[in-house]
């Protein structure tokens, strides 16, 4: 049945702006419904479109024969060669159909087993129009391997362990979370040593600590098979392997399944707009050419990246990048994506020497690279069609209106993009401002400015600030001190308290008024005390800076606890509240001389004052919802490094009067609700304290 041509009111029903750019929205959902329409037509859908992965590459089947099948129309011979044939360039030649693709068919040995031995080395050779042979690794191979001491070229592998072998999934996928807490988190610097970390060590060592701060989703980068380690994993050169630097095929799958037993979502950093432009071991020049799975030319090339572009408009290339996500959701059960490079994606100038004034020209004009949108919103379709629960984040930085609605209703289909103004406007006033210089209602513009509908992932900072070269928020704090004053023995220095209290009011105001979901980079939550910098040339290929130090936030006597134990309760209270799935927060009061700040989402009450010396200890506090308050947290508790002067619990209650455009305000007497000895006050007191860079958080007592 035909996809349904879309109702121009559904667009400007979300948005009356978009009126103008109505023919250019319905033109790419015709031509979404043209591509929807013949894959039905003539591949049976997209259940077994985006099955490419049983059909080619290495397929073993149930009598143990192997057939192989490769997609390179431009070669005039091909033969399957490796170990298993002594890479006999003659002896297993394949044959090609009419669209192009060659296969063979290795029958088992005479006792019925596989002929390939499992693990072995296997490659393709070719030999070109022009008579050149040409030997690449399998596009669709599942495992691939490096030996540095031999070459920087990977070996592809036949990866078929016998039965006992293999991983079992033992756990179903948890419900998709309403409440996204992202753990953005790279396997391999997940160690404290010197070295490449490893699956077994993340699910044995990590895996616990993202439990118990209160994440829900675990987002894994650089899983998909690189060749440059210090690419950080977006110079993809084998698609369908998992990283061999960190384990075996079997070992991400138990990473994956020991995470989903533990209620734990898990997403994959995905890398669809581009690929690693290597010959030998990538996609780059295949069958001879340069534009089998790229555009030829200039078009086919990422200036910046140094890599190569995809021609999303061609039926091949969309079945070898629609399978793929169809693969590792089905083969590893990943629950999701985070799509890398969206930007780049969605524009013919990538993104390069452009500006994004959120001006809607800027989106459906002819700088539109509609054959990239279009397979945006066919694989948005074609996972959350067949994964319902299936969970698709985009990262891009240009605003694009209906990257966040789904595909019938005229959008891209997303479900969640990235709030990447955030992160900059927190490192800017960090670099460039004084804290009395700060501009509340800048900040609070920065953190609401976002698509009504369409639902964002704030965050602070991630592996981008985290990179040699960039700093991240606490190094931005604390400097040189965090090598000399972090520590209980020490002297808590003005540069410290300012460092710890600032770091925990940044991620609670990003987190509970930044959008519907909250991201963090590992280590970063308690602040990590060094930049993220892989082994180079550069460095004398050190791991020194290419892991996280565990051990400074396992060490009682350091402060880091101090922070890590706050991103805990943080994340554990919005379990509670529900603060990330409710609708937006009502902003109540954005004081730019006090540096005061309220606002409540989902019930709870948010206060933060930011003012670098200055507490209030009589403030007015408007509050909608009339009953008896109490404090369920605050920033500035000894747990988490504070002073006591803001303690949780007391009774705060509500007058029925008008204030900043909620119907009641707060009122409490002194000895309740976090007023301390240690505060220095005393006497009666009607309404709120407010420690100077303190937030305190509250909610209708129990």
């Amino acid at each position: 049945m035909p996809t349904k041509p879309l109702d121009p009111k559904l667009i400007t029903e979300i948005d009356g702006y978009l009126e103008p750019d109505v023919p250019n929205i319905i033109r790419r959902h015709d031509l979404f419904r043209q591509w929807k329409d013949n894959i039905d037509e003539h591949e049976g859908g997209y259940d077994s479109f985006t099955k490419g992965y049983l059909k080619f590459g290495l397929i073993v089947g149930s009598n143990g024969e192997v057939v192989y099948r490769e997609w390179a129309p431009n070669v005039r011979e091909a033969n399957l060669i490796g170990d298993f044939n002594e890479w006999n360039r003659s002896s297993h030649p394949m044959k090609k159909n009419d669209f192009g693709v060659w296969e063979i068919t290795i029958p088992p040995t005479s006792t019925g087993e596989c002929a390939i031995p499992h693990d072995s080395k296997i490659k393709i050779s070719m030999v070109t129009p022009s008579g050149q042979r040409i030997e690449r690794l399998p596009t669709w191979i599942r495992r691939v391997t490096q030996d540095l001491s031999v070459s920087p070229v990977y070996d592809a592998r036949f990866w078929n362990p016998p039965e006992s072998q293999k991983y079992k999934f033992k756990n179903a996928r948890p419900p998709q979370p309403k409440d996204a807490k992202i753990y953005e988190a790279h396997v391999g610097i997940s160690t404290s040593e010197g070295r490449v970390g490893t699956y077994k060590e993340f699910t044995q060592n990590i895996l616990p600590r993202i439990k118990r701060l209160g994440y829900n989703i675990i987002q894994l980068m650089a899983i998909m098979e690189h060749a440059y380690y210090a690419s950080f994993g977006y110079q993809v050169t084998s698609f369908f392997a998992a990283s061999s630097r960190y384990g075996s095929p079997e070992d991400l799958k138990e990473l994956i399944d020991t995470a989903h037993g533990m209620g734990l979502t898990v997403l994959l950093d995905i890398v669809h707009s581009h690929a690693c432009k290597n010959v030998l071991d990538g996609l780059n020049e295949f069958d001879g050419t340069d534009h089998l799975y790229f555009h030829e030319g200039g078009k086919g090339r990422h200036e910046l990246w140094d890599s190569r572009l995809f021609n999303y408009g061609s039926h091949e290339v969309l079945r070898f990048l629609m399978s793929n996500l169809r693969f590792w959701m089905e083969e590893y059960q990943f629950d999701g994506f985070r799509f890398d490079g969206v930007t780049s994606m969605m524009y013919k100038h990538h993104g390069i020497g452009a500006g994004f004034s959120g001006g809607y020209h800027e989106y459906f004009g002819d700088s539109a690279d509609l054959e990239a949108i279009v397979y945006l919103m066919l694989a948005n379709d074609a996972m959350h069609t067949l994964h319902p629960s299936v969970i698709t984040i985009a990262e891009d930085v240009s605003g694009m209106p209906l990257l966040c609605i789904p595909t019938d209703r005229g959008g891209v289909g997303f479900d969640y993009r990235l709030s990447m103004a955030i992160p900059d406007m927190w490192i800017k006033l960090l670099k460039h401002k004084s804290d009395d210089e700060w501009d509340i209602a800048n900040i609070v513009h920065t953190l609401t400015n976002r698509r009504h509908g369409e639902k964002s992932i704030a965050y602070c900072e991630s592996h981008d600030q985290a990179l040699v070269g960039d700093k991240t928020i606490a190094f931005w704090l604390m400097d040189k001190e965090m090598y000399t004053h972090m520590s209980d023995l020490t002297e808590m220095t003005p540069i410290i308290a300012r460092g710890l209290a600032l770091h925990k009011m940044i991620r609670l105001l990003t987190h509970s008024l930044g959008g519907e979901g909250y991201l963090n980079f590992e280590g970063n939550e308690f602040g990590h005390p060094e930049w993220l910098d892989f082994p180079r040339e550069g460095n004398n290929n050190s791991f020194h800076y290419a892991r996280r130090q565990w051990n400074v936030v396992d060490e009682p006597l350091l402060r880091y606890k101090y922070l890590n134990e706050f991103d805990a309760a943080m994340n554990n209270l919005e379990g509670q509240k529900g603060w990330l799935a409710a609708p937006q927060a009502y902003v109540s009061l954005k004081h730019d001389v006090d540096k005061v700040l309220v606002y409540e989402r989902a019930g709870v009450l948010f206060i933060f004052n930011f003012h670098p010396s200055q507490s209030f200890t009589d403030y007015r506090v408007g509050i909608e919802t009339a009953g008896e308050y109490t404090v369920i947290l605050t920033t500035d508790e000894p747990r988490f490094g504070g002073f006591n002067n803001a303690t949780p619990g007391g009774k705060y209650f509500t007058t029925p009067m008008e204030w900043n455009g909620r119907k009641n305000f707060l009122q409490v007497s002194s000895g309740e609700a976090g007023i301390t000895q240690s505060s220095g006050i005393s006497g009666h007191y009607v309404q709120v304290y407010i420690p100077s860079r303190t937030a305190i958080v509250l909610a209708l007592a129990n």
